[in-house]
């Protein structure tokens, strides 16, 4: 680790009662570090306000990076399990849902450590508190440890809370009881099989892990396809790969209810125009995410939502002027390097708006690109416009694809599923690209690249 980036021992809790400062973050996690780091870079004087029990944010601590431990874990044992395939034995095989959390457990408590020591190694304030607006430049501060509140004023203020679990759609679900990705993520022990409720990146990704580790998996999802949003014809390429997993996929549903039976909790569904259901011994609430903002009183600063997220222009501006957006309260894809992206963007424009930086150093984010990954087996990875939102724009369009069955190294590795597809227009430039398949999510960068550079 870089030396800059370690605690400073000697660095004492913040004591000063009312505070002024020219950058405010209202959240320590990977979008709010980010912007607080380049702040502070650029000569802004910069507080990150963090109520959370625990620093580190969603990536960290919950997110991105426990998920893709446990995702290895999977992937090792979809290899094993396929070990007669390529002339090898393996026999005895066991997956130790314990061992594979104790291995979680480990890897978070080093990334947690690492970023509770960027936030704390004095090149911004600290608060260990919640913030919410008293208007567009004054923040009332209530710290976690339960001493006095105090105010903030800031010159400008960025929204970085990340987001939480979205609720449950069906009111019987509540009182059946569900798990979260969290307690996948934390789990000893695992039942026997799962009905994991959802379709986006999150329920896939513990879906695959689930199964992975041999447990049984039924995912019932409410849109056409997986992964709505996303090139349809990756999807169905992912969905034809879980099925043949032994996944049982339905999409296109409506939830109608829960209840407890003999089977253990069973989700009732419509699916094609017939009632369905499907038993297990527990049920995953894989839904989404929605943005964090409740106690912020947004209306008392003059923040405007679309929707449920925090609207913003290119610049990280909300509708409130010197009050900035970023990561999952605004973003339009909920992807970390995104948040990240976003929270540097907004520190430099409030740098350049408080003098500190040059006109010429403002920054827009470029939303062409759109990047993102789903680390299920295949992966899928996707760049840029989709097919459909390349036709849409009303300009001829070019679409190229080459199936990773036809193609040597993917049949000598054993990992034929999917395809890459490129979008174009006519003259050549390259509008969007996806992948489903082995090692998908590396291979999307030199589309990125591509894509960036017109």
């Amino acid at each position: 680790m870089p030396a800059e980036s370690l605690p400073n021992p000697a660095q004492k809790p913040l004591e000063r009662a009312d505070s002024s400062y020219d950058f405010v973050v209202i959240g320590g996690g990977s979008a709010g570090y980010a912007g607080a780091r380049t702040a502070a870079e650029l000569g802004l004087r910069t507080a990150v306000i963090d109520g959370a029990e625990t620093l580190g944010g969603l990536c960290i601590l919950r997110g991105c990076m426990p998920s893709k431990t446990l995702i290895a874990s999977a992937n090792r044992a979809l290899s094993i399990r396929r070990a007669a395939e390529f002339g090898l034995r393996a026999d005895g095989f066991r997956a130790m849902a314990r061992e594979i959390r104790d291995r979680k457990r480990a890897l978070i408590d080093d990334f947690a450590s690492y970023r509770r020591g960027q936030l704390t190694d004095g090149r911004f304030d600290l608060h260990r508190a919640r913030a919410k607006f008293l208007d567009a430049r004054t923040l009332r501060v209530q710290p976690i440890d339960g001493s006095p509140a105090y105010t903030v004023h800031a010159g400008a203020t960025l929204i970085a809370t990340g987001s939480t679990v979205a609720p449950a759609p069906v009111d019987e679900i509540e009182s059946v009881g569900y798990w979260t990705s969290d307690d996948v993520l934390d789990a000893e022990d695992l039942p026997g099989s799962f009905v994991v409720l959802g379709g986006g990146a999150i329920a896939l990704e513990m879906a695959h892990y689930l199964e992975g580790i041999g447990r049984k998996v039924a995912v019932i999802q409410r849109s056409e396809h997986v992964l709505s949003g996303t090139d349809r014809d990756a999807a169905r390429a992912l969905e034809g790969a879980l099925r043949e997993r032994g996944i049982d996929l339905f999409t296109g549903t409506k939830l109608l209810g829960a209840e407890r039976t003999e089977r253990g909790k069973e989700i009732r569904f419509e699916h094609r125009g017939e009632a369905r259901s499907v038993g297990a011994d527990e049920v995953l609430l894989a839904l989404g995410r929605t943005p964090a903002t409740a106690g912020l009183d947004l209306g008392a600063a003059g923040v405007e939502l679309d929707g449920r997220r925090i609207r913003t222009g290119p610049s990280q501006e909300t509708t409130s002027p010197g009050i900035y957006a970023a990561g999952d309260v605004c973003s339009p894809v909920e992807v970390v390097h995104i948040a990240i992206q976003q929270g540097e963007v907004a520190a430099t424009n409030a740098a350049v708006a408080a003098g500190k930086a040059e006109p010429s150093q403002r920054r827009e984010m470029d939303y062409r690109l759109k990047l993102f990954g789903v680390f299920t087996e295949p992966q899928v990875a996707a760049v840029g416009l989709t097919e459909d939102e390349a036709r849409e724009s009303e300009r001829p369009v070019l679409v190229a694809s080459y199936p990773f069955n036809d193609h040597g190294k993917s049949m000598t590795i054993g990992e034929t599923h999917g395809f890459v597809k490129l979008i174009a227009a006519p003259d050549g430039e390259l509008l969007g690209a996806c992948a489903v398949g082995p090692e998908a999510t590396e291979l999307i960068h030199e589309m990125a690249v591509a894509i960036h550079f017109h």
